[in-house]
């Protein structure tokens, strides 16, 4: 045979070799999955909830109008520290001025009535004491006349005095009688006097204090058009001029109200925490607030309050007084105070806080997207072919082959075992294993479309390469 033929054939004999190599390859790897590995590790691992809103004071008060007029002064300025009872606006008010100062004259002019009557009062005592003394008097002289006439008497009876003398002696003593009858007369009129110079007093004090009640009505009125700061703060927003008129009683209106007093020294970020995660917040949990306006810092706060009612997220209305469809998602208020803040943080700027809502130290982890769901179902051994299929399943096997189980697979040699996992917290990127896997064990991390598809006890092959990093 010539040697040319005996090149080709022995070329023809490598290709076919090459060919079946390839083949016996191709078909060896039929079936077997490429995926992505990580190994069980332990490391601290702590749970966070994250949640934006806004920077607000725990208390502030919209400062509204209490009467209806004119603005003639405003005495702060956006920014102003104020303190409690400080003077803030004060509206046009010479009509309630006018009122206040007629019933401040009608005060003075029922007083000036109450303390004649007073004295009044005074003098019929006087004069009752008066009466009084001289009826004491009167009735000292009738009983020495009364002696003097009995002893007369005597006399006159034994004929030791004139008749004319005894006489005299009687009738001194009778009109001294009457002298005491008149001086009682006299005092029970003092007295009549003296009870209605009393009725008079007590007319004067009631209309002092009806007359006072009036000016306090009207003083409150006046006091209703001047503004003062209800608490110490900082005007925070400032929403009217000099000259604006001002009405009262309408909630958010622009002409009603006229400024706002933030209390700052308890700075709040109050934000909207998912509802699948209020559950896992608490009073007191730490949080890490970041401020948008201001870049690469973070403040310390904990949580002070929490809502109990559901906020519809795509209206802010809270979900028992909303019209829309129960389906929609919904947010809880969370309150969080910051524990140091500083003059940069101001209400209304846009914040995001992380609350640490549980923290595991040196427990058993795997990356969350490690963990899928399978049917107890398609977890079962198939029956064999040619094996009696009798009897269908009934209800009760459906409901359980349906059942589905949380767990991860588990590499060990070139197979990947489904094996169920009990979970606990969740981290950023991993998640803690309360039972079903040790340390070391390799389970399957990727790629998603492979978790979502793999069958339990399916071939793989491992490739941890960077999918960017062109392959050797």
């Amino acid at each position: 045979m010539k040697p040319k033929w005996k090149i080709l054939i022995t070329i023809a004999a490598l290709v076919l070799a090459g060919i079946g190599i390839y083949a016996s390859t191709v078909y060896a790897n039929r079936g077997v999955v490429t995926v992505q590995t990580a190994l069980v590790a332990r490391q601290d691992l702590t749970s966070l909830v994250t949640a934006s809103g806004e920077i607000k004071p725990k208390n502030y008060i919209n400062i509204g109008a209490n009467a209806i007029g004119q603005l003639t002064e405003v005495a702060v300025k956006e920014g102003d520290h104020v303190k409690k009872g400080q003077l803030l606006a004060r509206i046009e008010n010479v009509q309630p001025a006018a009122d206040v100062q007629a019933q401040q004259a009608s005060l003075s002019a029922v007083e000036a009535d109450s303390a004649a009557a007073e004295a009044a009062l005074k003098a019929a005592d006087d004069n009752i004491n008066t009466a009084q003394a001289d009826i004491d008097r009167n009735k000292a002289d009738l009983a020495r006349m009364k002696s003097d006439l009995d002893r007369s008497e005597s006399l006159y009876k034994d004929k030791l005095m004139a008749a004319q003398d005894y006489e005299l002696k009687k009738s001194t003593h009778e009109a001294e009688l009457a002298v005491v009858r008149q001086s009682e007369v006299r005092l029970v009129q003092a007295r009549a006097q003296r009870e209605q110079t009393a009725a008079q007093l007590s007319s004067a004090q009631k209309k002092i204090a009806q007359v006072r009640a009036g000016l306090t009505r009207l003083a409150d009125v006046l006091q209703k058009y001047d503004a003062y700061a209800p608490l110490n703060g900082i005007v925070t927003n400032l929403s009217v001029r000099v000259g604006e008129t001002v009405v009262p009683g309408i909630q958010n209106s622009p002409s009603s109200t006229i400024m706002t007093i933030a209390d700052m020294s308890l700075i709040t970020a109050e934000v909207k925490v998912d509802e699948t995660d209020i559950v896992n917040v608490r009073l007191n949990q730490v949080a890490d607030i970041t401020v948008d306006a201001i870049p690469n810092r973070s403040f310390k706060g904990h949580v002070i309050e929490i809502g109990n009612t559901a906020i519809v997220r795509s209206t802010g209305v809270a979900a028992s007084q909303s019209a829309v469809s129960s389906q929609e998602a919904k947010d809880f208020k969370v309150v969080i105070a910051v524990d140091n803040p500083d003059d940069e943080i101001r209400p209304g700027l846009s914040a995001t806080a992380k609350i640490t809502t549980a923290t595991r130290p040196s427990v058993l982890t795997i990356p969350i997207q490690a963990l899928t769901v399978r049917q107890k179902g398609d977890l079962a051994k198939k029956p064999e072919k040619g094996a009696a299929q009798a009897a269908a399943p009934d209800a009760v096997t459906e409901r359980a082959l349906k059942e589905e189980i949380q767990g991860v697979f588990v590499i060990n040699k070139g197979k990947a075992g489904f094996r169920k996992v009990e979970t606990g917290i969740t981290g950023t990127t991993d998640i803690e294993v309360v039972s079903g896997l040790q340390q070391g064990d390799e389970i399957v991390t990727g790629t998603y479309q492979v978790i979502r598809t793999l069958r339990n006890q399916a071939s793989v092959k491992v490739d941890n390469r960077n999918p960017q990093q062109p392959k050797s």
